[in-house]
């Protein structure tokens, strides 16, 4: 009976992996069509197959150059980082038992704005095009390990300690942002395309090929930890009597959301809201298993975050308003579901 609850089990998170990733190269499809020069779906998996090698159909070679120099360098990035930010954003909620904890709960924010404030207003050419993203992985890094070692107390962490200390250390770092943004003068506007996340129209396959490895490279790791996270919801010292190494996993786990949220920023900006709506949304239609919640939530951010940008890309196309930084349609819609869930949770904002 137990054997045929687990086959059940397993073919049924296969099935909800599979149509994920079969809407994910839907998504990735329409959103390549999609812009001011509107490609017909099937002459884009035309120009695929015959790349690829695989049928020898006649292609309009004037498209080529807009689908892989344009469009799909920013929708692979896009991807890339809704993945990343939605991992982070369940191993926080995980770790921190409350579903309004995001990536950005303990400094790496912070720490990337003022690192991309730095770059764009003091030393903009450092290392060309990349000086900006460098400057904010860099401090985003920084900031989460001061905030780290700030609330590591006789060997261990607090996670109420750590929270607190992370709200303390981005005011202060908002404050250093501030008074960047009022020495910029006329630059302003640069750094705050960069705090709504206006760099994915930016996006080379340079960028893709720094992040992808870093993304992909490290989700398998939050995997690992997955059994864990399990164990850690029912209370720290029920997990340790199921063999959980508590502080072990909390350092690794806070480490590897810091870095993945900054590697991803680093190129896209700030995007607000997906490391919070979404692991919450799939942890209500997946369960709170984060063997299947992980990649479930992983490849939903990325599909979010592409159609995000792809509404950005249509309303410049049909209003002619311009290409509005992402994160504020991000914001339209997370702003709305977090009111929802704080007025959820009437017990209180911090319940661990």
């Amino acid at each position: 009976m137990n054997n045929n609850i687990i086959i059940r089990k397993f073919l049924h998170w296969k099935m909800i992996i599979v149509y994920l990733v079969v809407f994910s190269f839907l998504t990735i499809l329409l959103a390549t069509a999609v812009g001011n020069v509107y490609i017909p779906p099937m002459q884009i998996v035309k120009i695929f197959c015959s790349k690829m090698g695989i049928c020898d159909a006649p292609i309009q070679s004037k498209y080529e150059k807009i689908i892989f120099e344009f469009r799909m360098p920013r929708i692979f990035l896009g991807f890339l980082v809704g993945f990343a930010l939605s991992v982070a954003g369940v191993a926080m909620q995980g770790l921190f038992k409350n579903p309004m904890a995001d990536p950005y709960i303990i400094g790496t924010a912070s720490g990337a704005a003022v690192g991309a404030a730095l770059s764009i207003a003091f030393i903009p050419h450092f290392l060309g095009v990349y000086s900006t993203p460098f400057f904010a992985f860099v401090c985003a890094i920084l900031s989460t390990f001061f905030v780290y070692s700030l609330s590591r107390v006789g060997g261990r962490i607090h996670l109420e300690t750590l929270l607190l200390t992370g709200i303390a250390v981005s005011f202060l770092l908002n404050a250093v942002l501030s008074f960047f943004m009022y020495m910029m003068g006329r630059d302003v506007h640069r750094i705050m395309s960069w705090l709504f996340g206006g760099r994915l129209p930016l996006a080379d396959w340079e960028a893709v090929k720094i992040v992808f490895p870093l993304v992909l490279g490290i989700f398998p790791l939050f995997l690992f930890y997955a059994r864990d996270l399990n164990a850690m919801l029912l209370g720290e010292e029920t997990a340790k009597t199921l063999g959980v190494n508590v502080e072990r996993a909390k350092a690794t786990l806070l480490v590897l959301s810091a870095f993945v949220t900054a590697a991803a920023v680093s190129f896209s900006g700030l995007i607000g809201f997906v490391g919070l709506v979404i692991p919450h949304i799939t942890r209500i239609l997946v369960g709170a298993d984060h063997r299947i919640l992980l990649p479930a939530s992983a490849l939903s951010g990325g599909i979010l975050l592409v159609w995000a940008d792809t509404l950005v890309r249509f309303l410049d196309m049909t209003l002619s308003v311009g290409e509005m930084p992402v994160g504020i349609i991000t914001a339209f819609f997370g702003v709305p579901f977090f009111i929802y869930l704080l007025r959820r949770r009437k017990r209180g904002f911090f319940l661990m």
